[in-house]
């Protein structure tokens, strides 16, 4: 069997009381997703292109990564390390089809690149997450919008003041901006963070929030990742929870998924092919399922492909690969990777 139905998935054990509190059967027959791709049932018809990006410096870690349409891929990468405090280097760059740096900005700008999206009018978001190093007072916690030329056009939040409300973040993983301009962020990172998903206006002026702590429906741990299909609902990846939640654009929770593993990443492609980056799943968090990119639909939640991690850690050192995702016009798989600290792109065999 190489497709595996979400249906299917409702057997994990870290999701069973959810799904009796929805009132769902669970006794139904299958194999766990990440089961399969330890069996190789699942096919990665990927092939890993080590070295296409033409960096002339060290890569920091990387976790921001967007197309832009015109079959270009803009990344923002830590300034060599882990944390651009200090760092004169440009951590926005813009590769072209045949990995050469078009541009770069945004130095001294933004202490920990974390979430990207660029929007119909080739605008680049980035979410400063501040990461986990101290850092200095007054920077972080923001949303960036930047032209394409690297004008900074718009932040959202206030600039080095975490909390929760309706104009501050506390370290946003992630921004997403729907066809109609509104603006959605995944804040905050980490299991302790705000948990929450914020919607705001075109203008940045707050519409609504939802979630809070914990591990129900409409609950976030670690709401890592935004997404968009072509029905207009949010997938949001519940990092920490190991699932997919998906949502109407006015918070109504729609359906949770697990069988996309442990969700760090995810990207919807004009087909409504969804990519799920897991960087984390292990013996100790999410138990059966493998790191790497999964493969499937949005429409149905059918998981048809898998890219393994390049880098497998069978000690359990946490060493993480992509925690970006994202895909080009042409149909080449990126992950940017916060680990090993590179981006790797993936082309069909």
């Amino acid at each position: 069997m190489s497709d595996l139905k979400p249906s299917l998935q409702a057997r994990r054990a870290t999701t069973r009381q959810a799904f009796r509190a929805a009132g769902l059967a669970l006794a139904v027959a299958g194999t766990l997703a990440g089961e399969a791709v330890g069996q190789g049932q699942l096919p990665n018809p990927y092939e890993a292109m080590d070295g296409w990006a033409k960096l002339e410096r060290e890569w920091g870690a990387t976790s921001a990564v967007y197309p832009d349409g015109n079959g270009n891929i803009w990344v923002a990468d830590r300034c060599g390390a882990n944390l651009c405090v200090g760092s004169d280097l440009d951590p926005v760059m813009l590769f072209g089809p045949d990995g050469n740096l078009i541009r770069s900005f945004g130095a001294g700008q933004i202490v920990w690149p974390h979430g990207m999206f660029v929007d119909a009018d080739g605008n680049v978001w980035i979410t400063d997450a501040v990461g986990y190093a101290p850092v200095p007072e007054g920077v972080g916690h923001v949303i960036l919008k930047y032209s394409p030329e690297g004008e900074l056009l718009m932040t959202l939040g206030v600039e080095g003041v975490a909390g929760e409300g309706e104009r501050i973040f506390s370290k946003p993983s992630d921004v997403l901006v729907a066809p109609d301009g509104s603006i959605f962020v995944a804040d905050g990172h980490d299991a302790g963070g705000n948990n929450r998903i914020v919607k705001l206006a075109p203008d940045g002026s707050f519409v609504m929030a939802w979630g809070e702590t914990g591990t129900g429906t409409g609950q976030f741990r670690d709401p890592h990742a935004l997404a968009m299909d072509s029905q207009g609902r949010l997938f949001v990846g519940d990092r920490g929870n190991s699932r997919i939640q998906i949502f109407d654009q006015e918070g109504n929770h729609l359906e949770t998924w697990t069988q996309f593993g442990r969700p760090s990443g995810l990207f919807i492609d004009d087909d409504d092919v969804l990519y799920s980056a897991d960087s984390e799943s292990d013996a100790r968090r999410n138990r059966g399922y493998k790191r790497g990119i999964y493969i499937g639909s949005a429409r149905d939640g059918w998981v048809t492909a898998f890219i393994p991690d390049p880098e497998p850690d069978p000690d359990n050192s946490g060493t993480s690969a992509a925690e970006g995702v994202a895909v080009d016009r042409y149909g080449n798989v990126y992950g940017a990777e916060v680990g090993p600290r590179r981006l790797r792109r993936y082309e069909k065999r």
